[in-house]
């Protein structure tokens, strides 16, 4: 979504990396990167003018100081790459934010909440969305007002929705848009409903028309909150549309949409600038549980490259109970470790979004996922199905796969061994394979990837003894584990994720067992930053120990040899 313009503040970056100083020559060029890609991103002209003048100013000269202090760590040395980074990011902040995300809440009478916009932005599928996250978030009961009579099917799309919601759906037939928004706050009386969202109507571009009829119904209707709904993917269109909409009704903000296809994300960053009304809401996805509150300082650091762990943590809150997660946790971690918890897994991480938005949010690639990587949801959904025709027996009891031990077949998983392959029951690979329309190998290589995750497990489990029982050294040593581990013998050479994140590895209590998601592409031993050896695109060869250990052994033989001369 947003690589277009992470990709200038990482050439920055790259270019200030070894820098001794911030000088005005210095400055300029990572500048230069930074206004190729935010113009490349659609962002408005004024407002890349403004943004850069902004960091030069506070990049150059005494205002940068590069040791910082602390009472914790005492004095610290700050790069002038870290100086400038931070500074982007302050900046990027101040030009989106602040942002409240609570509605002006009327008093006496139904909260309303104006939806307006051109056609095709998405005005309906919000309003929906909009009602589900109130009854979530704040415990309301929202009456949902079909008012778009001009679109074909608008009003059925409405119903349709409020049907899913199990919401009420105001709608007078052969009436104005007007006199319906105006019948509307009676029956939200009369139905019990402590809020109003009008769906209104929109146009294919915006003419006199539809902004008088818009501002007959604030003026009936009365609503406490006008909210624009604009199409991220129309770029600098998307601003001018907002200003428009603005100076005629006075928005209270704006909520932009389609963010989880291939937009650019320009308009994230100009529409707060141009019109300085905030973000509200960013529409992530087609399902009603993807509206995002907007978090201006999540946003800056996945542009810089510094993922969104807060936001992930939300997202992770959202689908997963968290003592349910601890519980699953230990259990894991004790060995525990079935068909049925791999499953579990699968769901809550489809549930949280597309993998390409969780790694986005993920602090582990700085310069962008791996060349050769390629995220594919679908992937999930092909396990799911091979789990799905296993029986109760199978899944709950994974030994019955077997005629040897889970352990062989763990070592055997992904290395080139000599010794015999992994003995599975034939018949019931093949009956999986059937039935979950895969092959038999695809089959066996979930069963193996599956056993190297339940051996990682036992052996987290086993590292943390009894001091692993205090909080916080018990993560600590399991990702001591994990930093240790043979990350490309777990991958097979094939790309599959490793499961074995632990509980409270991340904030909010990550449950282990992150499933084996399959990365076509990854490099063979490939390590993330930030583990030793890592890096972006490095690969740790996974028999580097062996041949150290070879050497070594050779050396002790010519020692001994010597011995006996």
């Amino acid at each position: 979504m947003f690589e277009t313009l992470a990709k200038g503040f990482r050439a920055a970056k790259q270019r200030l990396s070894g820098v001794a100083e911030l000088s005005d020559d210095v400055i300029d060029e990572a500048l230069r990167d930074v206004r190729m890609s935010l113009l490349e991103a659609d962002v408005e002209f004024r407002v890349t003018k403004r943004f850069l003048e902004r960091v030069r100013e506070a990049a150059r000269g005494e205002q940068i100081q590069l040791k910082a202090k602390s009472k914790e760590y005492g004095v610290k040395t700050i790069t002038p790459e870290q100086a400038f980074i931070k500074v982007c990011q302050d900046e990027l902040v101040q030009m989106m934010g602040p942002v409240d995300t609570n509605l002006k809440w009327a008093k006496n009478r139904p909260t309303g909440v104006m939806v307006v916009g051109l056609q095709g932005s998405g005005k309906t599928t919000t309003a929906g969305k909009l009602a589900r996250l109130l009854e979530e978030r704040d415990g309301k009961r929202p009456l949902l007002v079909a008012a778009d009579i001009y679109r074909p099917a608008a009003v059925d799309q409405l119903k349709t929705l409020g049907e899913r919601l199990g919401m009420p759906v105001f709608h007078v037939p052969d009436e104005s848009p007007v006199a319906i928004c105006a019948q509307a706050e009676a029956h939200a009386l009369a139905e019990g409903c402590d809020v109003i969202i009008y769906d209104t109507a929109g146009r294919l571009s915006i003419d006199e028309a539809l902004m008088q009829e818009l501002e007959d119904i604030d003026r009936e209707a009365r609503p406490a909150n006008i909210y624009l709904v604009l199409d991220a993917m129309t770029g600098q269109d998307a601003v001018t549309t907002a200003d428009t909409f603005n100076k005629r009704l006075d928005l209270d903000g704006v909520i932009l949409t389609k963010l989880d296809g291939d937009a650019r994300g320009g308009a994230a960053l100009s529409v707060k600038e141009v019109t300085g009304k905030p973000i509200k809401f960013l529409g992530m996805g087609e399902g009603l549980d993807k509206l995002e509150e907007f978090r201006p300082e999540g946003l800056a650091s996945r542009i810089l490259g510094m993922g969104d762990i807060v936001g992930l943590v939300q997202d992770f809150e959202k689908v997963v109970d968290a003592e349910k997660a601890e519980e699953d946790a230990m259990r894991m971690l004790k060995g525990k470790f079935d068909m049925q918890d791999f499953l579990d897994q699968i769901r809550m991480i489809q549930k949280m979004g597309s993998l390409k938005d969780l790694f986005d949010k993920l602090p582990f690639f700085p310069g962008g996922l791996p060349d050769g990587v390629n995220l594919d949801d679908k992937e999930l959904t092909r396990i799911e199905a091979m789990i799905s025709s296993m029986t109760k027996q199978e899944r709950t009891n994974p030994n019955v796969f077997v005629k040897t031990s889970w352990e062989e077949i763990a070592t055997q998983s992904g290395k080139k061994s000599k010794r015999r392959r992994a003995d599975f029951e034939p018949g019931r690979v093949k009956r999986i394979a059937n039935g979950s329309g895969r092959t038999e190998n695809e089959v066996k290589e979930l069963l193996s990837k599956f056993a190297a995750m339940r051996q990682m497990m036992v052996q987290l489990g086993a590292s943390t003894g009894l001091m692993g029982k205090i909080p916080g050294l018990k993560q600590f040593s399991q990702m001591k584990r994990l930093a240790g581990m043979d990350l490309g013998a777990l991958m097979g050479g094939g790309g599959a994720m490793p499961g074995g994140m632990p509980a409270g590895a991340m904030p909010g209590g990550m449950p282990a067992g992150m499933p084996g998601m399959q990365l076509p592409g990854m490099p063979p031993g490939y390590t993330p930053p930030g583990t030793p050896g890592g890096g972006p695109g490095k690969a740790k060869p996974a028999t580097k120990g062996k041949k150290r250990d070879k050497r070594k052994a050779a050396k002790a033989a010519r020692k001994r040899t010597r011995k006996r001369k």
